[in-house]
């Protein structure tokens, strides 16, 4: 397939390159520095070459350029065209990732847990939970929405992921002096562990978490809220078809705590129409620790 033809659609570009789809259509619309195809439903293609340019963009901006800033070198022309990575110079984090999955998919739960151990003696907590289970969580929900494995699959590696992150969850130390988190899955949502993931990132900060999860009524998230009296309240959610309900849940609280700390996130928030993203945009924590950190950085000023 060419190079400029247009083969991902904005939810996969935020997949692979950790942006906010509203962040990308910002850019799209002040800089103009690519213009995506657009099928024949009208929505946004992007190419092999459009994904290598927003890749060497995200990377100036991850080292402390200004997008503006960073476009500006880029027209410059005095740069190659940024060159995808090859498969053999990929991080190793990747390939740990994908033998823990196929372990998983397998039911080699052994196997499984001796390369989740060898992936712990190499790098950080940070890193094996939001970059090696995080990249692991998003692939197996892809291929579970696309009937590539079975619920039983889901299920089990959910189940394995679950124990692992909670294990780590309810070691760290908890800091007294930071706000006090609420986070839940939102309405009707059954996947959890996008959330449980980023409310680990936050304990790994010495956020105190009160995680909990799925399947809680409105009323209740509530009632905890103000039991706890929480200054932060972060939910997600997965399914397009939950996308409403998560919003009005988001909507209520902001009007009966008007000075709570609101984020959330989520893949079924990245083809919401823009008049509702622009709605949700300051609220959206973003998939990378990058992200999550200016969130939080802007958030408690």
């Amino acid at each position: 397939m060419a190079s400029n033809e247009g083969k991902y659609n904005i939810k996969a570009i935020s997949t692979m390159l950790g942006i906010q789809p509203g962040t990308l259509r910002a850019w799209e619309r002040r800089y103009q520095i690519i213009e995506p195809i657009r099928n024949s439903a009208g929505h946004r293609l992007y190419s092999d070459e459009h994904v290598a340019i927003l890749r060497w963009l995200i990377d100036k901006v991850n080292k402390g350029f200004t997008i503006g800033q960073a476009v500006g070198l880029f027209e410059k022309g005095n740069i190659g065209m940024p060159q995808q990575e090859s498969s053999e110079h990929q991080d190793y984090s990747i390939q740990l990732s994908d033998e823990i999955l196929q372990a998983l998919l397998s039911f080699e739960e052994t196997k499984a847990h001796q390369l989740l151990n060898q992936a712990f003696s190499m790098f950080s907590i940070d890193k094996v939970t939001i970059d090696i289970l995080g990249t692991l969580l998003v692939k197996v929900g892809y291929m579970w929405e696309n009937n590539e494995i079975s619920t039983a699959h889901e299920h089990f590696v959910t189940s394995f992921l679950r124990t692992k992150i909670g294990n780590i969850f309810h070691g760290l130390p908890v800091d007294g002096f930071l706000p006090k988190v609420v986070a839940v899955c939102g309405p009707n949502e059954t996947h959890e562990l996008g959330l449980l993931i980023f409310t680990l990132f936050l304990r790994r900060k010495g956020f105190e978490v009160i995680y909990l999860g799925a399947g809680i009524p409105n009323d209740d998230v509530e009632m905890v809220l103000r039991e706890v009296n929480a200054k932060m309240f972060f939910t997600s959610c997965t399914i397009s078809a939950n996308a409403r309900a998560t919003i009005e849940l988001i909507e209520h609280l902001k009007e009966v705590f008007p000075h709570l700390i609101i984020g959330t996130g989520g893949y079924a928030f990245d083809e919401l129409e823009d008049e509702k993203q622009e709605v949700l945009e300051p609220h959206l924590v973003g998939k990378t620790k990058t992200e999550w950190e200016n969130w939080l950085k802007n958030n408690l000023k």
